[in-house]
């Protein structure tokens, strides 16, 4: 990881970082095929998946609407996309216009604009370390995912973002800057660093079991994109994946 920085907690405001607004067709474009999203963290999100077709799903954080693509070509029956950037939303709607239902919203405030039980699946990429609080999302989720539906997310290993601590308390929860080169220049970035049984806990607390545990598997072919890179990752966690039925 880049060296980081710390701040003092301020919510969830760093959610709207300027690689997620400012950025957002660069991110599109980085992230087709790049190492981290496209060799690592969606072959092994996706695997976890059960069958598309037919289902209603929720995508938690949706980006530039990459998983929502999935989802289309697999036959869902509705994709609805909720993102924090105003211009994610804007890139998905140009994308699929009427296919999906796309619109702004603060995941760390919970999903107001969704009914109990209308979803069969919720999936969120990489998105939850943005959150200070995860109790309240969990939660929410859970209230609108039908019963027998399921969660699947990916979020940063917990041992991986140890290395960025400064207190030196593993139990700790942190809010780390760093300055990432997703999209091809430093871009700051910033997240919350904290431990595996924070996020179990929050997961149980709202009610799920988690029925499967990844800590992924990077694919060969990112080799050809970096070999150090490759390397470390076929080596060391980089992200956590879950899947949680209610």
């Amino acid at each position: 990881m880049i060296p980081a920085f710390f701040l003092p907690f301020q919510g969830d405001a760093f959610m709207k970082s300027d690689m997620y607004s400012k950025f957002a067709q660069q991110y599109d474009d980085a992230v087709q095929d790049n190492i981290y999203n496209a060799q690592l963290e969606r072959p092994t999100l996706q695997s976890m998946l059960d069958a598309i077709e037919g289902k209603d799903i929720i995508d938690l954080g949706c980006g530039s609407g990459i998983y929502a693509e999935y989802f289309l070509a697999h036959h869902a029956r509705s994709v609805t996309c909720i993102d924090f950037s105003d211009d994610m939303v804007a890139i998905v709607k140009r994308k699929f216009g009427d296919k999906v239902h796309a619109y702004q919203q603060d995941l760390s405030k919970g999903l107001p604009k969704e009914p109990n039980a209308s979803f069969d699946l919720a999936v969120s990429p990489l998105v939850l370390h943005y959150i200070e609080d995860l109790n309240g999302v969990f939660k929410d989720v859970h209230r609108v995912l039908k019963p027998g539906g399921y969660l699947a997310f990916s979020t940063h290993h917990p041992f991986a973002d140890f290395e960025c601590t400064t207190t030196g308390n593993y139990f700790d929860r942190e809010l780390v800057r760093e300055e990432w080169n997703t999209v091809g220049e430093p871009v700051q970035v910033a997240f919350y660093r904290r431990s595996l049984a924070e996020i179990t806990d929050a997961i149980t607390d709202a009610g799920f079991t988690i029925t499967q545990i990844s800590e992924g598997k990077i694919a060969k072919e990112a080799k050809l994109i970096c070999e150090e890179t490759y390397e470390r990752l076929r080596n060391q966690p980089n992200f956590i994946f879950f899947k949680c039925k209610k």
